[in-house]
């Protein structure tokens, strides 16, 4: 059979095929369907894990391009209502999931439901009333300062240790998105309390969406059927109250007009895929990286700022603090993503329990960008 010429023999094993290939001197390569599918695993991973970012990015740019005109044009500045609506608008998407199911019967312990609710709806009202408390540059910085607070959080809670690469990438894109958006800065007693709850609550909501995901085996649907609904009521319930307190306006007395009614329809259609896609991209990865990689769609809204409302912000500094926070975010998407860049370590050998605090067992590296 054999006539000086490289041939290839294939056969069939049940699911898996085995190809070998044969030389003149009888040397035997030979290679497998396995690690062929390993490589379109990884390739499969890359789509998806692109695909949840550009749904993130796309959304989360859209609602505040919406929420801009919405409160800039026609003065509905009641955000903490607003978000209601959005967990309303998201509530019913979930149950017509359900009904379709996508979405499975799935269990969270009321606790752990009780927890997310309070840091999410704590992160909201806090960010607001940061925003009105503190001048716009401080804060920017404690936006900036939910990624060091998001590192700490995994390294005390997962047991993550980051490789000096991965931490130095992280410092760039501090950097640069600080060089971009921070200006002015002062801050004030009440403010900066505002500013430390809201931080807090923040990198504590996102922490526990990668880690209840993890935890309870629930998938990002399942989480958001079950958080969407507490959230809408709580925040219905206590939204016209506190805008009331940081506006001085009552949202039943707002002029109502056929375009503001629209807008709030569009903001909540927006925020149903923004929600989810934030679920997606921190179960995908982990809020570290949802912050760090998500500071893309701070330079996006300046740029579409700069192109839609004017150019009088765009100034070297502006640029230079761009190009600094691109090149940050594919640096650590790089090192992140090599081998000792970013891994939990196994739990120490004790007879304690391996899992305390609420904490995971886990004894893999964490495979998560």
């Amino acid at each position: 059979m054999l006539d000086g010429t490289d041939w290839i023999l294939c056969f069939k094993n049940g699911i898996s095929v085995a190809c070998k290939r044969y030389s003149p001197d009888f040397q035997l390569f030979s290679w497998t369907v396995e690690e062929m599918s390993l490589t379109s695993k990884v390739e499969h991973k890359v789509v998806l894990d692109t695909a949840a970012w550009s749904f993130n990015i796309v959304t989360s740019v859209g609602i505040i391009i919406v929420n801009k005109a919405l409160m800039a044009t026609y003065g509905f500045t009641f955000a903490t209502t607003l978000t209601g609506l959005h967990f309303a608008a998201t509530t019913m998407m979930t149950l017509f999931l359900k009904r379709l199911g996508y979405i499975q019967s799935s269990h969270l312990p009321v606790s752990d439901l009780i927890k997310f609710v309070l840091f999410a709806n704590f992160s909201i009202v806090g960010m607001n009333v940061s925003l009105m408390w503190n001048s716009v540059g401080f804060y920017q910085i404690a936006k900036l300062s939910m990624i060091p607070v998001s590192c700490f959080l995994e390294v005390v809670l997962d047991r993550v240790q980051y490789s000096r690469d991965t931490k130095l990438s992280i410092l760039v894109v501090l950097l640069g998105v600080a060089i971009c958006t921070v200006t002015d800065v002062s801050v004030n007693a009440k403010g900066f309390i505002a500013a430390f709850i809201a931080v807090w609550s923040t990198s504590l909501q996102q922490y526990f969406v990668h880690y209840l995901q993890r935890k309870h085996s629930i998938g990002s649907f399942d989480l958001l059927g079950h958080t969407a609904p507490p959230q809408a009521a709580s925040l219905l319930l206590v939204g016209p109250f506190m805008d009331y307190w940081l506006t001085d306006k009552r949202v039943d007395n707002y002029n109502y007009t056929f375009i503001s009614v629209m807008f709030v329809v569009l903001s909540c259609a927006i925020a149903i895929g923004t929600n989810l896609s934030q679920f997606i991209c921190i179960g995908r990865f982990t809020a570290v990286s949802f912050q760090v990689l998500g500071h893309m769609k701070t330079i996006l809204v300046l740029i579409l700022g700069f192109l839609f409302f004017g150019k009088e912000g765009l100034n070297l500094h502006v640029v230079v603090g761009m190009m600094v926070a691109i090149v940050g975010m594919m640096w650590y998407g790089h090192a992140s993503s090599r081998p000792g860049g970013k891994e939990r370590l196994p739990p120490p050998s004790n007879n304690k329990p391996e899992e305390a605090i609420g904490l995971v067992k886990s004894n893999e590296y964490d495979e998560k960008v």
